[in-house]
């Protein structure tokens, strides 16, 4: 039985995860999943619902108790029957930005989301996935792990929708947790986005499988 291709992107804020992996995604006929929003999707339906993201307990049980699609629009669908909630156009919000990284940091929150992006992998066959912990804790067996990097300055040049000395922070919250924290897996193939066209990157990532 052949393995599910797995493609595992990982790196900070405004390293081009987002960027290269739909154009993997495209070349090689994948589908792909963006994990940071699923983050962002429960800090916004907390924000939105009045729970305080820095509640573990209240913010669990968001994840728990919705499921986090992912697709044209970023939805949180009630596992009670309850209406879905869109909330695609609250995810890239100063507000969100402030909290996702507290939110991220909820052991409880990060096992809901990991099973559910898990679970993604499977029902698609393999994909491309992107995050900030793919490679050591959603699918440390993917069939290519990628540990993006740029440098701070192009980093905060790429990031226009939030300061540069929030993604910065958000990146030291992200490396210091004590859950998944923001690392390259020890077989990731680091490569530096610093200054270069996204089609020589994609293909760098393409002839590393």
């Amino acid at each position: 039985m052949t393995r599910p291709l797995v493609v595992a992107i990982d790196g900070p804020a405004g390293s081009g995860k987002s960027t290269v992996s739909r154009a993997v995604a495209g070349r090689l006929g994948l589908e792909v999943l963006d994990t940071g929003a699923m983050y962002r999707a429960v800090t916004a339906l907390a924000l939105r619902t009045g729970v305080d993201p820095a509640d573990a307990v209240k913010v669990t049980m968001l994840a728990v108790e919705h499921e986090i699609v992912v697709a044209d629009r970023v939805i949180a669908r009630g596992r009670d029957g309850g209406d879905d909630q869109d909330l695609t156009d609250e995810l890239r919000t100063d507000a969100v930005n402030r909290q996702v990284s507290v939110v991220a940091a909820h052991p409880g929150v990060r096992t809901a989301l990991v099973a559910q992006q898990q679970a993604w992998i499977a029902a698609h066959d393999g994909g491309v996935v992107e995050g900030r912990d793919i490679g050591t804790v959603v699918a440390p067996g993917a069939s290519l792990k990628v540990f993006l990097t740029a440098t701070d300055a192009e980093r905060a040049r790429r990031r226009t929708d939030e300061p540069g000395a929030s993604v910065a922070r958000r990146d030291a919250l992200d490396e210091r947790r004590a859950t998944s924290p923001l690392r390259a897996a020890e077989d990731a193939h680091v490569v530096d986005t610093t200054g270069r066209q996204v089609r020589d990157v994609v293909a760098e990532v393409l002839a590393l499988l």
